[in-house]
């Protein structure tokens, strides 16, 4: 009776404490789980570091087109550096004995530079002949206009001007080819005849060219620089053509550097480095290549 009366209490007891002990041990679990923290899903972290390190890196851009081996500034050098090419100037007509003369004696010249129109005593003009055979020679021409010996005025520069023109276009020079104003050192200068001069060739099929001695206190300079000071274009567009400093005559290979003591804002084209040879009546002159096409 007591073996039986014992077990229905242990029975009693498990069918009492079971059920409490299930609901302490759910709770207990229940509560663990929400003390925990909470984490994202692993790919979720590396989505977002991936996208954010995306957007610290530059965007890579689809591989240009390989573009060829250039230097600019190389080629803007080329264009800025210039050929000195040799020539003379005379007061000679040019026929074969006198440039076989010059040939032999200086070397082959590239340019020469011969006048306008017979002045007497001076220089023997120009001749459509002696242009065919100084181009069959493939030399280039400067043409000169001497008729004066007064460069003062406006009224002056524009009629010589005209004159050099009608004495231009009698011989057949071509559109676009500069004419020079022979302004030697001796002659009264002022900028008014500088402004006269290249106003009228400006308008005209034909370029404003200057030649004169042009050092740093000389007349030409100083009228020319005033020329230029009232009208900017004048610089713009004549050719300047010097005769500073005059080391002397000498042949094509022995040549100095072309080296013009051009005064400030007075662009030298063309230098005449050397008068008055003793074997051939010439003068000698360095060239930039740039007037080349101003030439004819």
């Amino acid at each position: 009776m007591k073996t039986r009366k014992w077990f229905w209490t242990i029975v009693l007891s498990a069918i009492l404490v079971l059920p409490l002990l299930f609901v302490f041990f759910n709770q207990n679990g229940a509560q663990q789980h929400s003390d925990s923290p909470q984490t994202q899903p692993t790919m979720g972290n590396h989505s977002s570091d991936s996208e954010k390190e995306s957007q610290k890196q530059p965007q890579s851009q689809p591989p240009s087109k390989k573009e060829p081996n250039q230097n600019p500034s190389s080629k803007t050098d080329d264009k800025s550096k210039s050929k000195i090419l040799w020539g003379a100037d005379s007061a000679t007509k040019v026929d074969k004995a006198f440039l076989k003369c010059v040939k032999e004696n200086y070397g082959t010249p590239a340019v020469f530079g011969r006048y306008l129109e017979t002045k007497e005593g001076i220089s023997q003009g120009l001749t459509q002949k002696e242009v065919d055979f100084l181009h069959g020679q493939g030399i280039k021409v400067i043409p000169i206009f001497n008729h004066f010996t007064d460069a003062t005025g406006y009224k002056k520069g524009v009629s010589e001007a005209k004159e050099a023109i009608t004495y231009a276009k009698k011989i057949g020079i071509p559109k676009g080819t500069a004419i020079f104003a022979d302004i030697e050192p001796k002659y009264p200068v002022d900028d008014g005849f500088i402004r006269g001069w290249v106003d009228t060739l400006m308008k005209s099929d034909y370029k404003p060219g200057i030649y004169g001695v042009f050092t740093k206190d000389g007349s030409v300079t100083s009228a020319y620089k005033k020329a230029i000071g009232k009208d900017k274009d004048i610089q713009k567009h004549t050719i300047i053509w010097s005769s500073n400093p005059g080391p002397g005559i000498t042949g094509k290979d022995s040549a100095p550097k072309f080296k013009p003591n051009a005064p400030d804002k007075v662009n030298v084209s063309i230098w005449q480095y050397g008068i008055d040879g003793k074997t051939c009546n010439i003068d000698t002159n360095l060239i930039q290549s740039e007037v080349l096409a101003d030439l004819w």
